[in-house]
């Protein structure tokens, strides 16, 4: 998905150096939804793991061979995490893109 949100990105980046036409303007449209539903996906599975990971904590404290599963859960949220910025911020710079779409429109 990140290859993919970057190569879309870029590709924008580009037609908007060119004419712009109603036709890519509701393509871009329908790509930002598609991604705001990643975003939105991605953000409910960063919350459950965070969740885990303090459901994990809380056992580690019980029983203190449970530790190794919070780091595990740390790695992963720590993984999530970033990836989920990336979504926010790319998104984020879509509807930019779509700002500059309109005013080239006009």
């Amino acid at each position: 998905m990140k290859k993919y949100l970057s190569d879309y990105i870029e590709k924008v980046d580009k037609e908007l150096e060119k004419e712009i036409t109603e036709e890519l303007l509701e393509e871009h449209l329908v790509k930002i939804e598609f991604f705001r539903h990643e975003r939105l996906v991605h953000l409910l599975v960063t919350l459950s793991y965070a969740l885990f990971l303090l459901l994990a904590v809380f056992i580690g404290f019980i029983f203190p061979l449970f530790m190794i599963i919070v780091i595990i859960f740390i790695i992963f949220l720590v993984f999530y995490v970033r990836h989920y910025f990336f979504l926010e911020n790319s998104v984020q710079y879509l509807y930019k893109q779509y700002d500059m779409m309109l005013e080239k429109i006009k």
